[in-house]
């Protein structure tokens, strides 16, 4: 009589072994790419709720901020129209570009996005920061 054996060759563990950690490189790329564009997402809606508020001030004042502090409070007399001006979602010390025109009465708001492929994507300097290859603009 032959005793057979039960299990797993190392050939066989090998094989295993090496698909599953291909499959969690896949997954943590992909994880990574998200997390890129959630950022970015975080980034342009930033951006609508600062232009949102400084149509406010417009409204208000007759004519935009000559700047803002980013991370501080946007007010004025009294009026507050943002609680804390907000800064980039992963580069705190990057922050947000505020460019008013020389009347005052239109601006650019800029953000640095991390998703080269994104349709919003702009390839334009921007003098708060260099070496940024993909730029979202708002304006009034």
């Amino acid at each position: 009589m032959k005793k057979t054996a039960k299990g797993f060759t190392l050939i066989e563990l090998l094989v295993v072994v090496s698909i599953i950690g291909i499959l969690a490189t896949l997954v943590t790329a992909n994880l990574n790419a998200a997390r890129s564009r959630s950022r970015d997402a975080v980034r342009k809606a930033d951006l609508k709720n600062v232009q949102t508020a400084l149509r406010l001030y417009y409204n208000d004042k007759g004519s935009y901020p000559t700047s803002i502090v980013w991370g501080a409070e946007f007010s004025n007399a009294g009026t507050v129209y943002m609680k804390a001006l907000p800064k980039d979602p992963q580069f705190p010390d990057q922050t947000y570009c505020y460019a008013p025109d020389v009347a005052n009465d239109t601006f650019t708001l800029s953000a640095c996005l991390e998703n080269k492929s994104d349709v919003n994507c702009k390839t334009v300097a921007v003098s708060c920061w260099t070496g940024c290859a993909c730029v979202h603009q708002v304006t009034p």
